[in-house]
């Protein structure tokens, strides 16, 4: 196993076991073994991309695993409150039932409601960043990337697509992506440097190029993926005759401007030298992934 495949794999443990623990630690009830269920397993990227900021900026992994529990809570609340018959209707989800056909859509919701709070509960604590002011920077910059302005105004604008009289533009599309998947990626990887109160931007400039390359990458899969690895449902935009960026660009066109985007995001680090050479690495698995 490779240095990056390593590293990922130990933060998505770490940052699955805190959240575990924080979830365990709740009443019991349905809706908390449910929370337990949908907390399970994935990538946890967004995890990793929290843990390796943080480590660019010495912040040790005990800290920085607050903050990556806590996005990765947010990321499976838009998964649970996405998969629902109102909004993706999705019936499988890392290969396994949604939250919705294990239970019903009440738990489902009320799982997502929980999880929302958990994410915040976490970052307000007093080990989740080194002073008041960067726990503060944390926890506001997350309302901003998970709210109106970033992944549910994303969402908001990918149902209203389904509907709309024309498909939308490729500038339209890059703009949706920008909220549903690209807020909470770029807020992963902004997490480090909103610790020590340090520039965001570099970062920034890299989590936005790797955001829009993981949708591109998200499409390509569902025209030319297998179901079986993915863990759910393939095809759903062409079969719905949606708007991607495969309709838009043509599948080796949407590979290209992929390729494009992972070389904007590496180049995005050279300030941190080889330090960065596993964020490197993560740019190149978005694209190379086969789920």
């Amino acid at each position: 196993m490779n240095g990056f495949a390593t590293a990922l794999e130990v933060a998505a443990q770490q940052t699955e076991a805190r959240l575990q623990a924080e979830i365990a630690a709740l009443p019991e009830s349905e809706v908390r073994a449910a929370m337990a269920y949908t907390a399970r397993g994935g990538k946890k990227l967004r995890g990793f991309l929290v843990m390796e900021s943080a480590r660019l900026h010495h912040i040790p992994a005990e800290m920085a695993v607050q903050a990556a529990a806590a996005i990765e809570a947010i990321h499976a609340y838009s998964l649970v409150h996405d998969d629902l018959p109102a909004m993706d209707n999705d019936d499988l989800r890392r290969g396994q039932p949604t939250v919705h056909v294990k239970w019903n859509d009440a738990t489902a919701i009320l799982v997502g409601d929980a999880l929302q709070s958990l994410a915040f509960g976490l970052l307000v604590r007093d080990d989740a960043a080194p002073t008041a002011e960067a726990r503060l920077a944390l926890i506001a910059s997350m309302a901003h990337a998970a709210g109106g302005s970033g992944m549910v105004l994303g969402q908001a604008l990918d149902i209203a697509a389904e509907t709309a009289a024309a498909p939308l533009s490729l500038d339209a599309i890059t703009a949706l992506q920008a909220g549903k998947t690209g807020a909470l990626i770029e807020w992963s990887a902004c997490a480090g440097p909103r610790m020590v109160g340090a520039d965001i931007s570099h970062l920034a400039t890299y989590a936005r190029a790797l955001g829009l390359a993981f949708q591109i990458a998200d499409d390509i899969l569902d025209v030319e993926g297998d179901a079986a690895l993915a863990g759910k449902r393939l095809n759903k935009d062409q079969n719905a005759g949606k708007a991607t960026f495969v309709s838009e660009l043509g599948l080796e066109g949407a590979k290209a401007r992929a390729r494009d985007l992972i070389t904007q995001a590496q180049d995005a680090l050279h300030v941190y030298g080889d330090d960065a050479q596993q964020l490197r690495e993560a740019a190149q698995f978005v694209i190379a992934r086969s789920n």
